[in-house]
């Protein structure tokens, strides 16, 4: 007995799902190989804060130990600073100089090429930031930059003298003063620009949410958005405008929130990430006492 054929229909908009997802996994697979993870050292207490120089020079920071260090184009590692003020995120601005979150006194720091330092902020309408974690500069020279408070074993006070974890910006100019840039976040931490400018990304560790704002005039955010609910730490985009989060691995999400790829790191945490190298195409990795570098297919905006 001859039984008839079935046949299975899928609605067009599953399909136009399917087919969006499946491109969309493509697209991760050829941005970077698993295989091409390169361990560069596992020397350090705790690796945060990486940041890139023009060249390609890669700044990182090892906060236990109070070190920055720098990661050349030919692989060697050198101790850059001590008593680097219990140093976080780092940012390099487009006069060259080396943007800290200085953790120990919950200060924001500049240091030029003699590693002279300059304190920008020590406190907030009088008050100390809870600890500045993570900034980014834009083209004007104001500073981007998130204060959540995080109790360090370094620090006499027990409690924030601050309401709130917030986002904060400074303007450029001796005698300007930090304000509040976005507050509806519950534990801000990595922060990055869109490659025009236009947009700001922020991690709100706390609520496992990725934001984004517009940027207006003055430094002004406004127009929050929720990118995509997801966890992370530090944060980069690549010049496709793919949004690459840093916590169990490195997560990379296209510019719609669509999951892309999967970086697999083997630690506890993976703190941070930035583009780095000659053509800025090799992403740079801190991850607990250890740092990673892997080659992505396109190159960072940073």
């Amino acid at each position: 007995m001859k039984y008839p054929k079935s046949k299975i229909t899928l609605p067009f908009s599953l399909l136009c799902i399917l087919l969006f997802l499946f491109t969309a996994l493509k697209a991760g697979a050829q941005l970077f190989s698993q295989d091409s993870l390169k361990l560069i050292s596992r020397q350090f207490s705790f690796t945060e804060g990486p940041s890139v120089n023009p060249a390609g020079y890669i700044f990182f920071t090892d906060q236990p130990n109070n070190q920055i260090w720098k990661y050349d184009l030919n692989g060697k590692l050198s101790l850059f600073m001590d008593n680097a003020g219990r140093a976080n995120g780092t940012y390099i601005n487009r006069n060259g100089q080396l943007l800290i979150c200085a953790d120990e006194n919950n200060e924001l720091w500049s240091v030029d090429k003699n590693k002279k330092i300059k304190i920008l902020l020590c406190t907030i309408d009088g008050k100390k930031p809870n600890g500045p974690n993570d900034l980014w500069a834009d083209k004007f020279g104001g500073i981007y930059f998130t204060d959540p408070y995080y109790q360090r074993n370094y620090w006499s006070r027990q409690k924030p003298e601050i309401e709130g974890q917030k986002v904060y910006y400074l303007p450029p100019g001796r005698h300007h003063k930090a304000r509040v840039a976005a507050e509806e976040v519950s534990k801000p931490n990595g922060i990055v620009s869109s490659s025009d400018g236009r947009y700001l990304y922020v991690s709100d560790i706390g609520g496992a949410k990725i934001y984004c704002y517009s940027i207006g005039k003055k430094g002004m955010l406004y127009g929050q958005k929720l990118f995509v609910n997801h966890r992370a730490d530090g944060i980069t985009l690549d010049e496709q405008g793919n949004l690459y989060l840093a916590a169990d691995g490195v997560t990379i999400f296209n510019s719609k929130g669509i999951k892309i790829g999967q970086i697999v790191i083997k630690e506890s945490w993976t703190s941070n990430v930035c583009f780095g190298g000659k053509n800025h195409n090799e992403l740079f990795i801190t991850a607990s006492t250890a740092i990673y570098t892997i080659p992505i297919r396109v190159s960072g905006i940073e």
